[in-house]
């Protein structure tokens, strides 16, 4: 047979790409603004909004706890002005905006709907996401706020209000991404965020607040949020996994009977656990092979996509960057042929046999979140496993049996042209003080009164099972701040400090080599065993790290106290006075450590605590000594993964000082 007489591939008129967005915001809203315009013309072709952590957590700019952290890892929106200003020249009712918020998701929600209703644009036109998956935050992320059960209210009003006044939103987006990077495997990262998932349908469903008729509308709002790992295949059969779950618990749990209500829609950010700051230059192949593996399979293919870029372990990406991140989705969307064609595992013996085991396996799992009382009930037990799973992923890198490549194996290295000390974008440390002078410019100058009444109000809903959002939305438009809505709120709902999971994970897999040697010299010491405080100062919530830090040393025969996340430098130097620890241990990966390690040091020692202090996070290298010279005694960064050469550091400084 000739060319002439080929036959035709099996292929079709292309698909439409996929939303891309780029995971952006730092600084102020001004700056931020001008970094979504300048994406927007690079050919993004969604919002992907990043907040600080004030903002994320409840707190305004010029609240003491938010000291260091004003615009450092997203942009800081503290009230209505902001959200004007952030989505200025972007029109609401033509944009898809996706906010990564989650305990003041109704809040954001508010400033969104407030800014576009006075510009008006009619609710119902609104298109975007809001993440609102506390239970991620929980377990994994640390930006809660409020108890379980307020929380799930939230969330509940807000899938209620959506229903019936913004349909085209998705009022919360599922969060499994911070799950895998938690350490979860792929059947914890399934049955974790399906559960979430029902817990929240059954709670709307249960709270009377939609028609049984509407109800398969708020099924399909439901979104998710997914991780895509460097396990390509295995990646690939989860989210057939997922597909296929989704579809079989809208129908049978739910009755939803439209095939498209049951669609698993999910975005997807691409693993930043597994980026090195160890010859960086190889995330970027690894981020380009977990693109391949939520856009091959059509059957299972992302909604949106957003990528990070190569350098997020050192540091905030520039423009730059962000625009490589991009480009990698638009070669793929538009120079290959992927989006002429079916889904390319169909028929597959490997990939169905391995999608049909995670199936089974993650049904299991659910089953047992499900007989503890859902997601939202069983989170201590749930902590517990994810930092079991990730004790047990970090000891297989320690071990070489897990490779990554420049980090414990092919550590040889030609200096890398992309290196200097222009690679990443600085945040002005001058302009938390402009933010907060601006914020105190916005209280003075709104009506007092009208704030003080629709504080009143929401703080009366709370108490009540009416819906919040209107009453959220009045604060807003009033002139209302994040601080000042979650202030109300607390007084009401209370406070949470989640689990840690630490105790449960310690002494459950077999010790390294160097972790036993380590055990042996201290269990030989008579002074007893070293006490250290693991502590994390900021608002800083990725508390993977620290966890690990804590397992270790209890496997290695320390004492230690840790107490999970956001304690002020005040509480720190409390607690190591009154422990009388021995050694003092900082985590920070938010990028506030200049501002507040120093501060934790002074007081420590005013405290009359002399103990040595140790710091562990994302650091630039340039930052280094001004925290040697500030009197820490040694910096920990993500390429640093030798857990039992940490650990022999500590127990050195322990036992010198003694």
């Amino acid at each position: 047979m000739d060319a002439a007489e080929s036959p035709t591939p099996a292929h079709h008129e292309r698909d439409r790409p996929w939303v891309m967005r780029t995971y952006s915001g730092h600084s102020t809203a001004k700056a931020s603004n001008e970094l979504y315009r300048t994406n927007l013309a690079k050919g993004q072709t969604g919002l992907s909004i990043a907040f600080d952590l004030p903002t994320q957590t409840g707190y305004d700019p010029d609240d003491p706890k938010a000291r260091g952290e004003v615009g450092k890892v997203g942009v800081p929106v503290a009230h209505l002005g902001h959200m004007r200003e952030l989505l200025d020249g972007i029109p609401p009712g033509e944009m898809n905006t996706s906010m990564t918020i989650n305990a003041p998701a109704a809040w954001l929600l508010a400033l969104y709907v407030a800014n576009a209703t006075e510009q008006g644009v009619a609710t119902d036109s609104l298109r975007g996401t809001t993440q609102n998956d506390i239970v991620k935050e929980y377990l994994s992320r640390g930006t809660y706020i409020f108890p379980p059960e307020p929380s799930k209210r939230l969330i509940v009003d807000m899938v209620a209000y959506c229903a019936h006044h913004v349909p085209k939103w998705n009022p919360m987006n599922v969060c499994s991404y911070h799950l895998q990077e938690a350490g979860a495997t792929p059947v914890q990262e399934i049955a974790y965020s399906l559960a979430t998932a029902i817990d929240v349908l059954d709670a709307v469903r249960d709270s009377g607040q939609v028609e049984p008729e509407q109800f398969p509308q708020v099924v399909a709002s439901i979104s998710f949020f997914v991780n895509a790992g460097i396990r390509f295949v295995e990646e690939v059969c989860k989210m057939r996994a997922f597909t296929e779950l989704w579809d079989r618990i809208t129908l049978e749990r739910y009755g939803v009977t439209d095939p498209k209500a049951r669609r698993f829609r999910y975005g997807v950010q691409v693993n930043s656990l597994g980026l090195t700051e160890a010859q960086p230059e190889n995330n970027v192949q690894r981020i380009v092979l977990e693109m391949l593996a939520v856009t091959l399979s059509k059957d299972a293919r992302a909604r949106s996509v957003q990528l990070p870029a190569w350098n997020e372990a050192l540091g905030l990406p520039r423009p730059w960057d962000q625009q490589w991140s991009l480009r990698m989705q638009q070669v793929l969307a538009f120079e290959t042929d992927l989006l002429e064609y079916d889904d390319l595992f169909a028929g597959s013996h490997v990939v169905e046999a391995r999608t049909a085991e995670l199936v089974e396996a993650a049904t299991t799992e659910l089953d047992e979140v499900l007989g503890m009382g859902g997601a939202f009930a069983a989170i201590d037990e749930l902590k517990g496993r994810l930092v079991a799973s990730n004790t047990e992923r970090v000891r297989r890198i320690e071990s070489g049996e897990l490779v990554v490549v420049g980090v414990n194996r092919f550590t040889e290295t030609a200096e890398s042209p992309l290196g200097g000390e222009e690679n990443i974008l600085k945040v002005d440390p001058a302009l938390e003080a402009r933010t907060i002078a601006e914020v105190q410019a916005w209280r003075a100058d709104r009506d007092a009164d009208a704030v003080a009444g629709a504080l009143d109000e929401l703080r009366r809903v709370a108490g009540t099972d009416e819906n919040i959002m209107d009453a959220t939305i009045a604060v807003a438009a009033a002139g209302g701040t994040t601080g000042e809505w979650a202030g109300a709120l607390r007084e009401v709902f209370g406070e949470y400090r989640a689990p840690t999971g630490v105790a449960a994970a310690a002494g459950t897999g077999a010790l390294s080599t160097g972790l036993q040697a380590v055990a042996d010299r201290v269990k030989a010491d008579p002074g007893g065993p070293p006490r250290l405080l693991v502590a994390k100062p900021g608002l800083d919530g990725h508390s993977n790290g620290a966890e690990q830090i804590a397992v270790a040393a209890r496997d290695a025969g320390m004492e230690v106290i840790y107490q999970g996340i956001r304690l002020t430098p005040e509480q720190i130097a409390a607690v190591a006075r009154d422990e009388d620890v021995e050694v003092v241990g900082l985590s920070i990966l938010s990028g506030s450590h200049l501002d507040l390690v120093p501060d934790v040091v002074d007081r420590l020692r005013a405290a009359g605590v002399d103990a040595p202090v140790v710091v562990g996070g994302i650091i630039p290298e340039d930052d280094r000594p001004r925290l040697l010279a500030a009197g820490v005694a040694r910096v920990y960064t993500p390429k640093d993964f030798e857990l039992a050469r940490i650990m022999g550091d500590i127990a050195d400084l322990a036992l010198e000082a003694r």
